[in-house]
């Protein structure tokens, strides 16, 4: 990434304070910086705050007598142009093709891929306005990240936050990164399916069964298919992400809503099921939150379980509208290869990925539950493959390339079904 040119636009919002550390990390990667701040953003940080890091003249103004036609050159230098934060007011700006100052000029005259990282009150993302702005500047090919769900700098706590700025250097990365490449888009005009995260099973208003998964692993899959130009559908568990780059989030919580959204996505070329989906259900959960004893409920509580739905053995079964390829995920704590081959064969799907998410796992790395790194070994109809322990991004690189060499001989490619 060494070299490659990030324009930064500061928008005015409580956020922008998370715009030095921004530019340090993007710098950190190798990138080079220039900064646009708005009027408002100057309200915040200060161009002379944000000099200091980006090493250069910090641009405010679209009529400074020394700043004729700069819109244009900017936008022209930039590789990448990268609005953080961007503020409701930013949004619609932006939406209706408005170019009264600096930063909106610029982005009407580039002709480099836009990142957007929303942050407001959680109203102002909630407002059909802003839904509705959102909507056509991404049908006009501009990308997203977040904004996330937390606790607000007013006190509120919803969905509005500015993404992570790691996620931010990430997504730009991706962007800047198929630039570099030529914009190689192996996958376009492919549909792909993909489930990440936990399921909830409620018990009552306020108690659910679930797992440790984070969905880290499934996000980094949909992700890295998006990259390669596939259309990705993400079907999510509780604690989905608000957005990711060019991918659609479709969050769920329980089993029988994860089924029901992954049907509705079909016909799909590609099926990756990721989400560690409850294997059971409460038969019949409570409509009130069950009493302990001392507060007037019963002495014990039992659990009657149902068997929930096998949304992988579902996708996989034979017919006209089976995915040419069916993915799926074994998480094991013993007996890992071997339990993973018999599943792949229960299952009816093409390849599983299995790993062991026993305390011990993970070639010493611990429990891939929420870490980083994840251990893999790629189970087929002729065998398997170890591969090395990697970052969850690494794994769904490699995974979205073998895809990639699948699809391209789909012709040939033959399942193994029991």
């Amino acid at each position: 990434m060494d070299g490659l040119r990030v324009l930064l636009i500061i928008s005015g919002g409580v956020a922008a304070y998370k715009s030095l550390d921004l530019i340090r990390r993007l710098q950190e990667r190798g990138f080079t910086v220039t900064c646009v701040l708005t009027e408002a953003a100057q309200q915040f940080v200060t161009p002379l705050s944000v000099a200091a890091l980006c090493g250069g003249r910090v641009h405010t103004d679209l009529f400074a007598p020394e700043a004729a036609l700069s819109h244009i050159t900017l936008s022209r230098e930039a590789d990448v142009v990268v609005v953080a934060p961007a503020t409701a007011n930013t949004l619609a700006r932006m939406a209706a093709g408005l170019a009264d100052d600096l930063a909106t000029a610029v982005l009407l005259a580039s002709d480099k891929p836009v990142l957007v990282a929303p942050a407001m009150n959680p109203a102002m993302w909630a407002a059909s306005a802003t839904r509705e702005n959102v909507e056509r500047l991404e049908a006009r090919g501009v990308h997203r990240v977040g904004p996330e769900c937390g606790d607000m700098a007013c006190g509120e706590t919803g969905a509005g936050r500015m993404a992570d700025v790691s996620r931010i250097v990430d997504a730009v990365g991706d962007l800047l990164a198929a630039s570099a490449s030529g914009g190689s888009r192996p996958l376009a005009g492919r549909t792909v399916l993909v489930t990440a995260g936990p399921t909830h099973e409620p018990i009552d208003p306020v108690r659910f069964i679930a797992n440790r998964s984070s969905g880290r692993q499934g996000q980094a899959i949909a992700v890295a298919l998006a990259r390669l130009g596939a259309d990705v559908t993400l079907v999510h568990g509780p604690g989905s992400p608000a957005s990711l780059p060019s991918v659609r989030v479709v969050p769920v919580t329980t089993a029988l809503s994860m089924l029901e959204a992954c049907e509705a996505a079909l016909p799909v070329d590609v099926a990756v099921c990721a989400a560690a989906v409850a294997d059971w259900r409460i038969e019949l959960p409570a409509g009130q939150k069950i009493k302990k004893p001392e507060d007037g409920g019963a002495a014990g509580l039992s659990l009657s379980l149902v068997p929930n739905p096998d949304i992988l053995a579902r996708l996989s079964r034979p017919g006209p509208g089976r995915p040419d390829l069916v993915v799926g995920f074994a998480a094991e704590t013993r007996d890992v290869i071997e339990n993973a081959v018999r599943k792949r064969a229960r299952k009816g799907c093409d390849w599983i990925l299995a790993n062991d998410v026993s305390d011990q796992g993970n070639r010493g790395q611990g429990s891939p539950f929420g870490h980083a790194l994840n251990t893999i070994h790629f189970i087929t109809p002729s065998g398997h493959e170890d591969w090395p322990t990697m970052s969850k991004e690494e794994v769904a690189g490699m995974l979205a390339n073998r895809i990639v060499d699948a699809l391209e001989t789909s012709s040939t490619l033959r399942r193994s079904l029991p």
